[in-house]
């Protein structure tokens, strides 16, 4: 019974992990990203439809994305919902793709982009434990069918199991402080 409490908590937490790192790559860094894009959706017959649905994005250049919709009658519908996703981003549209340079980024904006980062990074440590308080309150619900002993082992465990994945955010989180600093 622990260990399957201990796996949940950790399939959980992993998920945790995953979610910070999805955040941070929407991030902004000098560097041009496709994963910035992600959250975009456009207006597309009458409903809203998430860009990757109408375009291939591609890297050809560190500073630049370029947008290149399925259905060229979407050029101006998708330039207009990158400016509205306030992105920071000047998209140009020549009528059949859409260019996206990134300008280098000032010390000041870097300094703020470093404090969404931690921030997230902090949403992503209270996430992992939660977790880890919602585990240990359902192990120790389980007081009259295991022994005291199964239970602190497994506590004990859910605390490595944390710590883990605790080190693991602060990892993420100085790579992309370090991107972030990098000119």
């Amino acid at each position: 019974m622990i260990a399957d409490l201990l796996a949940e908590a950790e399939h959980k937490m992993e998920q945790a992990i995953e979610h910070v790192a999805t955040e941070f790559g929407t991030v902004r860094t000098g560097r041009a990203n496709p994963q910035l894009l992600q959250r975009i959706s456009v207006e597309y017959y009458g409903s809203p439809t998430p860009l990757q649905q109408l375009a291939s994005i591609a890297v050809p250049e560190p500073r630049l994305l370029v947008v290149q919709p399925f259905d060229k009658s979407t050029v101006n519908d998708i330039e207009r919902a990158i400016q509205q996703a306030d992105l920071g981003l000047n998209p140009n549209n020549d009528g059949s793709v859409i260019r996206i340079a990134f300008p280098p980024l000032t010390e000041e904006r870097r300094k703020d982009l470093i404090k969404v980062v931690k921030n997230m990074a902090e949403e992503g440590r209270v996430s992992v434990r939660n977790v880890r308080r919602h585990s240990k309150s359902e192990m120790e619900e389980l007081h009259g069918e295991i022994s005291d002993d199964d239970i602190h082992r497994g506590e004990d465990e859910l605390q490595k199991l944390t710590d883990r994945y605790i080190e693991r955010i602060d990892e993420l989180l100085g790579n992309k402080e370090e991107e972030l600093l990098e000119v």
